[in-house]
């Protein structure tokens, strides 16, 4: 905030009297001042602490306006007016007077003057008259390694705990809305499943018909060289029924449908939409976050479903067409490579991809404090651990279906 001049005043033979603050602002440049002397209100002054940045020379040109203007505002007695000199390139005589003069008014009012970042020629001068500087702000200590890592730990524990928690309330409120229909929100279940599952058939089928495609013609490249291009068609199936339907899906899943879930529960939170539903006794999880858990689990299985076949698909042209395999034999090769358990432990995962899709979306849309920024924050954040979650729940479960089933 610029500063304004105060009003004229008649000159006087007496040195001028101090007088309780009146507000505005503080110095304004004389006709005499070749530079004047300004004065910027610093953000975060209040009226218990004042804190005025000087900025040009303070000498016997500008040190009567400072004298004036500077003084008939000091703040209450018991407040602070903090003078941030930094910006004063050059003092003399008369403007170290000036402020030594204000330092002592402020010992006999009661109030704090606080000089501060001072240049060395200022420094100089205060200090033949011992006005005490304000030492310069201390840098922050640097945590060290051990101190970090305890913090993370601490950290990744505290957010484990809260993530387990959320996540075994909405689970049991879910199973609990399924075991009693007339508990549940059927019209926002429709409508998250329309949102999650329908609205997401374009994108999920023609990636994995893409995916299907790629994964073919690059099994083709080695396997007919071996004059075993029929094989094409059961490593196709495989892939698609046992690894890639699954995990496509649910990362398409994850950007699309997880990112909605956390911004909408975001916004909610922001806009207090939660706690006005606390205050009217609406409980969030069953109002909000079950219709999505539930909607989302049933959708995602059957999405892994139409992966499957579109992948398998993709792989049928290449074989048909590059291959010159028919059609039929194609289909019988992939028909006799895939058995139920492939069928059964691709849609367990993608049903365990979904849950993880929602509860993630979910923790990270409830956690946010602040605004319209923190809002794209928590987004950001939620696709990144959804997919993280992903990638390593289906590894853990490629491993284990391998250990256990074979």
């Amino acid at each position: 905030m610029a500063c304004r001049p105060a009003p004229p005043r008649a000159p006087s033979s007496r040195h001028p009297r101090h007088h309780a603050p009146t507000g505005g602002d503080c110095i304004g440049p004389t006709p005499r001042s070749p530079t004047p002397l300004t004065c910027e209100e610093a953000v975060g002054s209040d009226a218990q602490r004042r804190v005025w940045r000087l900025s040009g020379p303070l000498d016997a040109d500008t040190v009567r306006d400072f004298d004036r203007q500077v003084q008939r505002r000091l703040p209450a007695k018991s407040g602070q007016l903090v003078l941030d000199l930094a910006s004063v390139p050059t003092i003399d005589s008369a403007g170290t007077a000036a402020l030594v003069d204000l330092w002592r008014v402020s010992q006999q009012r009661g109030f704090e003057v606080e000089l501060r970042e001072a240049q060395p020629d200022v420094e100089a001068w205060l200090s033949l008259y011992r006005v005490p500087l304000a030492p310069p702000p201390a840098a922050a200590a640097t945590a060290g390694g051990f101190e970090q890592l305890g913090a993370s730990v601490a950290n990744g524990v505290s957010a484990m705990v809260d993530f387990t928690v959320l996540a075994a309330d909405v689970t049991v409120s879910a199973v609990y809305a399924l075991m009693r229909p007339r508990k549940l929100r059927w019209s926002a279940l429709l409508q998250q499943a329309s949102l999650m599952g329908s609205q997401a058939f374009g994108i999920v089928g023609l990636i994995t018909f893409l995916v299907g495609l790629t994964l073919a013609f690059q099994s083709a490249y080695q396997l007919r060289q071996f004059g075993a291009a029929i094989y094409v068609a059961t490593l196709t199936a495989i892939s698609m029924v046992r690894e890639m339907g699954p995990l496509i899906t649910a990362i398409i899943v994850a950007g699309r449908s997880g990112a909605s879930i956390t911004s909408e529960v975001a916004t909610m939170k922001v806009g207090e939409e939660i706690d006005a539903m606390t205050v009217m006794g609406i409980s969030f999880t069953d109002y909000v976050a079950v219709p999505k858990l539930i909607a989302i689990m049933l959708t995602v299985p059957l999405l892994t479903l139409l992966a499957d076949v579109l992948g398998i698909l993709g792989g049928w042209i290449v074989g048909t067409i590059y291959l010159d395999i028919a059609p039929q034999p194609y289909l019988k090769a992939t028909v006799d490579a895939l058995v139920l358990k492939d069928l059964g432990t691709g849609l367990f995962k993608s049903a365990v991809f979904a849950w993880g899709i929602a509860l993630i979306g979910l923790y990270h849309g409830i956690g946010v404090r602040g605004g319209a920024q923190e809002v794209g924050r928590a987004t950001t954040q939620s696709v990144v651990s959804a997919i993280f979650f992903i990638i390593i729940a289906d590894s853990a479960f490629s491993i284990l279906f391998y250990v256990v089933l074979g």
